[in-house]
């Protein structure tokens, strides 16, 4: 077994059950992409055992902290059965979940949705490619499905070395499907479609928009990168008179206006604008055009801590122009899945936007991701998707 020895003081965030080591707490060592490794502090004392990879910053992420563990296929099985198993302890109120998330289900690298009879896998680390046959066979065999696809085609992989990889592992057939998620639909298409073909991770806040909407009845809702209109599905849904959409996709907002249409929903309740958000908002300033609630879930703007200033900016600049947007008592669900961005600077922002805007708010609720893409005690890096209910004040 190759071993990495750590330098002194490197161990501690081991010892806390982080799985991450990064390359410059690494003093020597290596081995091939996946392999796994016995991860020593400076002392020669065991730590982890590890996938290596050769090219990634994070140079291994840990399998176990169990010095007796072996790390075999009986070891992998196991951990997408227990990943599995704890779904059907979530509440989840759709036909589309998310099965393994990678570190926070112990398989850094990993992530699996299902959407009804199909299983989406991205392979984003060296050490789960490396295991990719086991893995795929696993999940079939847990789930009782035969589809599964693969989009390993995540920035990520680049990071790690590896090249893109997407098309059928096992079965074929359809990659549009249509998925139900609460009490309505949403079309999709795994191949094409972003992530793994939607963003499962804002189901409950989806909800959150129905049930804010069929208790305030919103007249007019503005829904800032709709992508293919889950909030606006949700919004009118939930009642409200009339959704406007932007996007600056223009497949985005096709799917999006036929996603309102699988909904059974007047065609007339709902315009899309296939344009920029950010000067759409000014355009809307100008024109004097106000609304009673407003979704900003833009795309992720800081992926690292190194770019969280120059996001921090794009974010104030959106929320600010929201406000001004915002009727006295509207309401705006703002958002940011940007893991370089944490809560507690989400909010500063977002409070700044206010005051830059003249606007003062209620803060209703704050959001995160949807209970299939949890947050773990050991690895707070978990927590990329975050967001605010806030009420304007009259």
């Amino acid at each position: 077994m190759k071993t990495l020895r750590l330098r002194e003081g490197k161990e501690r965030s081991l010892l806390r059950r982080h799985p991450w080591i990064f390359e410059s707490a690494i003093a020597k060592g290596g081995a091939d992409a996946g392999e796994t490794v016995r991860v020593e502090s400076a002392k020669g004392e065991f730590l982890a055992w590890a996938a290596f990879s050769p090219s990634s910053k994070i140079r291994a992420r840990a399998w176990s902290f169990d010095e007796k563990q072996r790390i075999d296929a009986t070891f992998l099985r196991a951990l997408v059965a227990n990943s599995i198993r704890a779904r059907a302890r979530f509440d989840v109120q759709s036909d589309g979940v998310r099965l393994v998330h990678g570190e926070a289900d112990g398989l850094p690298g990993l992530i699996v949705d299902r959407y009804g009879d199909t299983l989406v896998a991205q392979f984003l680390s060296s050490g789960v490619e490396r295991w990719k046959t086991v893995l795929s066979d696993a999940l079939l065999a847990e789930t009782g499905l035969s589809r599964l696809y693969e989009r390993s085609d995540a920035s990520a992989r680049g990071l790690e070395g590896l090249p893109e990889a997407t098309g059928w592992l096992h079965g074929e057939g359809e990659t549009a499907l249509v998925l139900r998620e609460h009490d309505w639909q949403l079309a999709l298409d795994i191949a094409t479609g972003h992530k793994t073909g939607f963003y499962l991770d804002q189901r409950d806040s989806r909800k959150r928009f129905a049930d804010y909407a069929r208790r305030l009845q919103f007249p007019r809702v503005l829904n800032c990168y709709c992508y293919t209109g889950g909030f606006t599905v949700a919004a009118l849904a939930g009642g409200a008179a009339h959704v406007t959409s932007i996007d600056s996709s223009g497949p985005a907002i096709e799917r999006a206006r036929a996603n309102v249409a699988l909904n059974g929903f007047e065609a007339s309740r709902a315009d899309f604008m296939d344009a920029d958000v950010n000067a759409s908002l000014r355009q809307f300033a100008q024109e004097g055009r106000t609304f009673d609630a407003i979704v900003l879930d833009p795309p992720k703007f800081a992926p690292t801590v190194a770019h969280a200033e120059r996001a921090a900016r794009a974010y104030k600049d959106i929320n600010r122009l929201a406000f001004k947007l915002l009727e006295p008592g509207g309401v705006l669900f703002t958002y940011s899945c940007s893991g370089g961005i944490s809560a507690d600077l989400f909010h500063k922002i977002v409070a700044s936007a206010g005051t830059d805007a003249g606007v003062d708010g209620y803060i209703h609720e704050r959001m995160g991701g949807a209970p299939d893409h949890p947050m773990t005690i050991n690895f707070p890096e978990g927590e990329y998707l975050k967001g605010l209910v806030v009420m304007r004040k009259s």
